[in-house]
């Protein structure tokens, strides 16, 4: 499982010219959902996203996370980030979970976060759909997480 994290200003996604979410100031997380990924992983992932320091501190410093920094999260389902692109011009996606599987994780990332943040704290993309994502990258600043170790 792969999340791939931007601290933003805002943030919004947009599915047939409606904007179903946005946020202010936090992160936009990116999802994507390997074939072999389990609960346990998208657990981890999510404590990993909420605890990492990312908002400057006094000092300027990266040294608090979104849930100290008052910040909200969208996350954001994105297949493409479980595509092999190690050869060729072509991405493969043979890596990537079924949508069944995706789908399941997805949500419960989404539950995760909204048991830690809140609902009011967390937005999110539409599964399948075809979003238009909007963002203002603070920083700019933009980290790829993986969980380490399958469980």
């Amino acid at each position: 499982m792969k999340g791939l994290i931007q601290r933003v200003s805002e943030a919004s996604v947009t599915v047939d010219g409606r904007k179903i979410a946005s946020i202010g100031r936090g992160l936009l997380l990116l999802l994507g959902v390997e074939r072999d990924d389990t609960p346990s992983e998208a657990k981890e992932l999510c404590r990993k996203i909420l605890s990492y320091r990312v908002f400057p501190d006094e000092q300027g410093r990266m040294n608090v996370n979104v849930q100290d920094a008052g910040g909200s999260i969208l996350v954001v389902p994105q297949f493409t980030l479980a595509a092999d692109t190690r050869s060729g011009t072509r991405p493969g996606f043979s890596l990537a979970a079924a949508p069944e599987l995706a789908d399941a994780l997805y949500r419960d990332v989404v539950i995760l976060c909204r048991d830690q943040l809140g609902n009011d704290r967390v937005g999110e993309g539409e599964f399948g759909a075809d979003m238009k994502v909007a963002l203002v990258n603070d920083g700019p600043v933009t980290f790829m997480l993986d969980v380490v170790g399958k469980a």
